[in-house]
């Protein structure tokens, strides 16, 4: 506590913003550079934190990226606590910025299309996590005795923990990413993209609540209970955000768009963050996490068209351009390629979790929206998106590896995946929208339908 009363707000902001000048530089690089190969900006986002990681610049330029991301801190503070220091600040910013896509995301979606397709997209989402997560605890059982423990752990690694986490792991769909990957081909009012976005949404839900019950029972605090209550309180959240609060809703953003002739004035615009952050509060106390409460706001105000291009010319270029290269590029800092080392059998365990991940939801959602009246294409396109992972994927990695139960090795093998899953999305969907109503909508966003 004396340390942190002798830091100084001017030690940490230095190093903070040499950070950001370099994250948000090379980020912007990044995702211009992998638009012109055909993939949407956010995997070169993720790219970037991969190159300014360990696992690049780490091992060519140690002593660069130790002075850019690892500063020696002044007034003499111990190195840990100011790493951890500069983590926190990082880590509120990413999430700052989750909360803001995720309203954007909501907010971009026409769910009038589940009107008719409410059932596919349970189904969809469903064996979206059935499939995967079996998938996954027969991929741990074939890991297992291959894997050393996390090192921090204080036992062998257990296999219960283990299997339950890379089962979820696979479960997880990304749902900003796939939503900002939907946004740049411009297929959010499509009938597919809603049902996929949707799907992807329950999918997300569901990950969390499986998510919360897995880290339960590694740390042995399991209570039925308290996973039914969440799961009641979020039910009560959603028929209140639909019922009570939409309406609400509704006749202050028409009164705010007449009083400014169309466009969000200050007031209005410091209201509307009022009630993003304020959702995101609740979801937070109900336990959901709190970008879901932003992503419901959006979706109760998603068929108010010129408040939705209101909000998109006061937030979409800010969130963009500043809070999403830093979460995106901060995670691939935290990856270590190295830690697989040269051992061929790693690699091939590697491509195994590879494999079974892209089936499993290829598979599941894809013969779940087929059996559900989608014709064969138009299945195939939703598995392939459903199969995009990112952003959650990492969430719930980190959880486990916080949790010592995944250790560095299936730490990286899980970033790999997410990020390998995610590049193979835009390639296969260009091919696979011919001759579906994507086409059109992807046509005009810049990319190619192939």
């Amino acid at each position: 506590m004396l340390l942190l009363k002798r830091m100084h707000v001017e030690d940490i902001l230095l190093p903070v913003l040499i950070q950001l000048v370099v994250i948000i530089v090379v980020a912007r690089v990044f995702a211009v550079l992998f638009r012109k190969l055909g993939q949407p900006s956010v995997v070169g986002e993720i790219a970037a934190g991969l190159m300014l990681g360990p696992s690049v610049l780490g091992y060519i330029l140690p002593g660069l990226s130790n002075a850019v991301f690892h500063p020696v801190p002044h007034g003499g503070l111990p190195p840990e606590l100011f790493d951890v220091t500069l983590h926190w600040v990082f880590s509120m910013l990413s999430q700052l910025g989750l909360i803001l896509l995720l309203f954007l995301i909501g907010l971009e979606f026409d769910f009038t299309h589940l009107r008719d397709h409410g059932t596919a997209t349970v189904a969809i989402s469903t064996a979206g996590i059935m499939l995967p997560f079996a998938l996954g605890i027969g991929v741990a059982w074939l890991l297992h005795p291959y894997i050393e423990a996390h090192p921090n752990a204080n036992s062998k690694l257990q296999f219960l923990g283990f299997s339950l986490f890379l089962g979820t792991a696979m479960s997880i769909t990304a749902l900003p990413v796939l939503g900002r990957m939907m946004m740049e081909l411009n297929i959010t009012r499509t009938r597919i993209g809603t049902i996929t976005i949707s799907s992807a949404a329950i999918n997300d839900a569901a990950g969390w609540t499986l998510l919360a019950t897995v880290s339960a029972i590694v740390r042995g605090g399991f209570d039925p209970t308290s996973t039914l209550r969440m799961v009641g309180l979020t039910i009560a959240f959603g028929l209140c955000m639909v019922f009570v609060v939409k309406p609400l809703l509704v006749r202050w953003v028409r009164r705010a768009l007449k009083h400014g002739n169309g466009e969000l004035g200050l007031n209005s615009l410091a209201i509307l963050l009022a009630a993003i952050f304020g959702c995101a509060i609740v979801a937070n106390l109900i336990g959901i996490f709190a970008i879901f409460g932003a992503f419901l706001l959006g979706a109760v105000l998603s068929s108010e068209p010129e408040f939705r291009e209101a909000v998109s010319r006061r937030l979409r270029d800010l969130v963009t351009a500043f809070f999403l290269p830093i979460f995106f590029t901060y995670t691939g800092l935290q990856t270590d390629i190295g830690s697989l080392g040269g051992r061929p059998m790693m690699w091939l365990l590697c491509g195994l979790v590879l494999a079974a991940a892209s089936v499993g939801k290829f598979a599941g959602c894809g013969l779940a929206a087929w059996s559900s009246g989608f014709r064969g294409r138009e299945a195939t396109v939703i598995g392939c998106m459903m199969n995009t992972r990112g952003l959650m994927e990492l969430i719930v990695v980190n959880v486990g590896y916080q949790l010592r139960v995944i250790p560095p090795s299936v730490f990286c093998m899980l970033v790999i995946m997410a990020l390998t899953t995610t590049i193979m999305t835009t390639p296969i969907l260009l091919r696979l929208a011919r001759g579906t109503e994507l086409e059109p909508f992807i046509r005009e966003s810049g990319f190619r339908a192939q």
